[in-house]
């Protein structure tokens, strides 16, 4: 009993109530095993974290593709010669494409890509420039896709411009200056040493060099983007740009990189293209912007960004360049294969936004 005066005894404190999402522990199992309600051990939870659903069905189109082409021309379709020439063809616009999905994984677009590769080619394949030999050409097509690359990425990161515009007025200024180097001709390549690299003797394994060179591409792309802090950074920004600036990520130097990257790209597929023509000219790398976003985006890049894939990149770019190679040996008019590629851009999209909506 309390003397008069004095304060009743205080019950105990209650413990707090638990809030969600607030200082939750895992209930751990036995030593050595995954926590409750984790299912690292399933099987299937391992396999669909190793197949991305999206690859295989591109997988199977492009096994359709092949099934097709062995069917309408076997003999044709089948050969060696013919697999290596879709091969070397998909190489090309494949390094542009490497770089173009970074770009829009970021969140941004590049829609001079193609005249990028007119313009490295051009400059690339003068009579000044062959007079320095392979080592020349190789020199000067890279460094006028790190030019163009660069002044895209001015433009943009620090001058404020939205991709579309700085990109699109690139396409227009890098074709009219490839036209300009050019006088609208076709300048033939005289060196030994790039001719070379497009003739069989060249072939490592039966592998054309061009092959070889867009498989080291690819290679060295799935690395910085899913091993390196500017694959994470270039997701980061691309999912949320000010979060990612808050974070700490200079996102302006970070967009910078990403356009001389895609210079870059183009300026390597430039080379790669004069190899194959023995040429430069003023129209090539015609609609690759297309072909390469295209290629992107059915393979699962996110056109808004903040999601990339390489693998899924590479197979969009078989996938049309087979497209490409059934309709020329099948005699096909080009106007229908451009509205099967279109039926497929829409249909990648339209599933793409289905898995997005919650």
């Amino acid at each position: 009993m309390n003397s008069p005066g004095s304060r009743p005894a205080s019950p105990p404190p209650a413990d707090p109530a638990p809030v969600p999402g607030a200082g939750a522990t895992l209930t751990a199992g036995p030593v050595g095993k995954p926590p409750a309600g984790r299912t690292d051990t399933d099987p299937l939870s391992r396999l669909r974290r190793l197949a991305d659903l999206r690859n295989l069905s591109l997988v199977g189109v492009l096994a359709v593709l092949i099934a097709v082409g062995g069917f309408t021309k076997p003999d044709e379709f089948l050969s060696t010669d013919n697999l290596q020439l879709v091969l070397t063809q998909a190489s090309v616009i494949g390094v542009v494409t490497v770089g173009v999905t970074f770009v829009i994984t970021s969140g941004g677009i590049d829609l001079s890509v193609g005249a990028i590769v007119a313009l490295a080619s051009v400059w690339a394949t003068t009579l000044a420039t062959q007079d320095y030999g392979l080592g020349g050409i190789l020199l000067c097509a890279v460094l006028v896709g790190l030019g163009c690359g660069l002044v895209n990425g001015v433009l943009i990161a620090y001058g404020g411009m939205v991709p579309f515009i700085a990109t699109l007025a690139m396409l227009a200024s890098a074709r009219g200056l490839a036209l300009q180097i050019s006088d609208g001709k076709t300048q033939v390549v005289t060196v030994d040493q790039v001719l070379d690299l497009g003739l069989p003797d060249a072939y490592v394994l039966g592998i054309p060099p061009l092959v070889m060179i867009f498989a080291a591409v690819t290679v060295v792309g799935w690395l910085v983007l899913n091993r390196t802090t500017f694959g994470r950074r270039t997701v980061a920004i691309g999912g949320n740009a000010e979060a990612a600036r808050l974070a700490g990520i200079d996102v302006k130097r970070q967009r910078l990189l990403l356009y001389l990257l895609s210079g870059l790209c183009c300026g390597v597929a430039a080379f790669m293209l004069v190899v194959l023509t023995g040429s430069g000219q003023n129209t090539n790398g015609n609609l690759y912007e297309l072909d390469a976003i295209a290629a992107a985006i059915i393979g699962g890049t996110l056109l808004s960004g903040g999601r990339g894939t390489i693998t899924g990149s590479v197979l969009g770019v078989l996938v049309f360049t087979t497209i490409t190679n059934l309709f020329a040996l099948n005699n096909l008019q080009s106007d229908v294969q451009q509205i099967a590629k279109g039926a497929i851009i829409v249909a990648a999209v339209l599933v793409q936004k289905g898995r997005s909506t919650p």
